[in-house]
C-alpha cells in the first residue's frame, strides 16, 4: 500500500525548502567533531533554522571558539551563500557581527540607515542588537557570498527573526 499527494509549486516550495535547509543544516553540524558537537550546535543552529530563504541560500559554520580572553565571549564565523535574489528576512543579532564580501554583492541597510551595497572586498559592521532589515543579494541572476564573523555572549542565540 503507499500513499502519493501532490502539491502545486506555490504549495510545495515551503516545504521543499524547509526539507532542503534541515538536511544541510543537519549534514553541516553532523560533521563537526564530536568533542564540540553540542557546543556548535547550540551555536549554529539558529543561524540555520532562521537564514535560508531560498534554494540555494546556504549557511555554513567554518569555526566557533570561546574567547580565553575575553571571559564569557565566543567568536563565530560562518560563511553566507546566497542564490540569485536570495535574502535573509528582517533580523537582529545578540552579538557585534563584521561582514566581509568574498563572491557578488549584498544589499544591506540597518534600523535608521539607508540601503548600501557591499561588492567584493568590501565589510560593514553591525553593531549588538541593531535590526539588519535588508539583507540580501542585490543580483537577480548571479550568486552572492559572504563571511560573517559573531563576537557575542557564550551560549548566545546569534539570530533572532523581527516579527
Amino acid at each position: 500500500m503507499s500513499a502519493t499527494f501532490h502539491l502545486s509549486p506555490s504549495e510545495g516550495r515551503p516545504l521543499y525548502l524547509a526539507v532542503i535547509a534541515g538536511l544541510a543544516c543537519a549534514f553541516v553540524i553532523g560533521k563537526t567533531l564530536p568533542s564540540t558537537m553540542d557546543a556548535v550546535s547550540s551555536i549554529i543552529e539558529p543561524l540555520c533554522a532562521n537564514s535560508v530563504t531560498g534554494s540555494q541560500d546556504i549557511v555554513e559554520p567554518i569555526s566557533s571558539h570561546a574567547l580565553p580572553n575575553v571571559a564569557g565571549k565566543r567568536v563565530t564565523i560562518v560563511r553566507v551563500f546566497y542564490g540569485p535574489g536570495g535574502f535573509t528576512p528582517p533580523h537582529q543579532h545578540s552579538g557585534s557581527v563584521t561582514a566581509y564580501i568574498t563572491k557578488g554583492e549584498i544589499r544591506s541597510q540597518l534600523a535608521g540607515g539607508p540601503v548600501e551595497t557591499f561588492a567584493v572586498g568590501q565589510s560593514f559592521f553591525e553593531p549588538p542588537g541593531s535590526t539588519h532589515l535588508v539583507s540580501a543579494n542585490a543580483s537577480m541572476t548571479e550568486p552572492a557570498e559572504l563571511i560573517a564573523v559573531f563576537v557575542a555572549d557564550e551560549g548566545a542565540q546569534l539570530t533572532t527573526l523581527v516579527k
